[in-house]
């Protein structure tokens, strides 16, 4: 069966990628940092679908962690046929007033690690002539957003990378998307200091939606996926927008009311 590396499996999107393409009869590697909660993950999903689960725990922060986990994987003799570039977290506020460790371990977990594991595994897959990646961008990642400004940052980079290296594959049997949900229903909100948001509140995203939405654009090779008609069109309209105006509406959404 076909092997998808699955990376924020412990909760969230990734929770949700790894049990919808067990579900489709993948095997799965799946890692973390929660360890408990990833075997707790895989012996249901080994029990309901007859599938292989390996679980690597593995803050992909530390910055020898992918290097360190695809070593692991290499050592079990195992093949990743598919990619899921999921783990990630953003923290809203000042970003003079933010925890300097934090704001760099986002950086080093949004794009340092997910560029290192795509690295790692594409040699094989163009070698193989076939794999895919899909990697968590978000609809963040078309405009600037003060009071996220890192976290905005780090997607606008996710999106950049992915098209590009989309591009350079796409003639080579291997296929690479990025896909950008709008505000969706996991933990990412807690931990970001964001459920108090409107956009969280009243019109976040169904996580299973979003699963469904990315898996399928990776199935067809398309560079780009945006979760949800309406954050489609919010997308789009940034493409018209001025970037002075541009700033100042992400702003307002995220800026807290105190």
């Amino acid at each position: 069966m076909p092997t998808a590396l699955i990376t924020g499996a412990s909760a969230g999107l990734g929770e949700g990628f790894a049990r919808e393409l067990a579900r489709r009869g993948h095997d799965l590697i799946l890692t973390a940092r929660r360890a408990e909660r990833l075997y707790e993950i895989a012996a249901e999903l080994r029990g309901a679908h007859g599938v292989a689960v390996h679980v690597f725990a593995s803050d992909l922060a530390e910055a020898d962690a992918p290097d360190r986990l695809l070593a692991d994987v290499a050592e079990a003799g195992l093949t990743v046929d598919t990619l899921i570039n999921n783990a990630g977290y953003g923290l809203r506020g000042h970003f003079a007033e933010q925890d300097r460790g934090q704001v760099l371990g986002m950086i080093d977990l949004n794009c340092r690690s997910l560029v290192a594991l795509a690295h790692g595994v594409l040699p094989q897959m163009l070698e193989r002539g076939g794999g895919g990646i899909l990697n968590l961008a978000s609809t963040a990642a078309f405009q600037p957003g003060p009071w996220m400004a890192v976290y905005y940052a780090t997607k606008a980079f996710v999106l950049s990378f992915s098209e590009a290296l989309h591009e350079e594959v796409r003639d080579r049997g291997v296929r690479v998307t990025a896909l950008c949900p709008g505000p969706t229903r996991t933990e990412f909100a807690g931990r970001a200091g964001m459920t108090d948001m409107p956009l969280f509140t009243a019109l976040a995203s169904d996580a299973d939606g979003v699963v469904r939405d990315g898996l399928a654009a990776l199935e067809v090779g398309r560079a780009v996926k945006v979760s949800g008609v309406v954050n489609a069109l919010m997308a789009d309209a940034t493409r018209f927008t001025p970037r002075l105006l541009a700033r100042k509406v992400a702003g307002s959404l995220q800026k807290r009311r105190d």
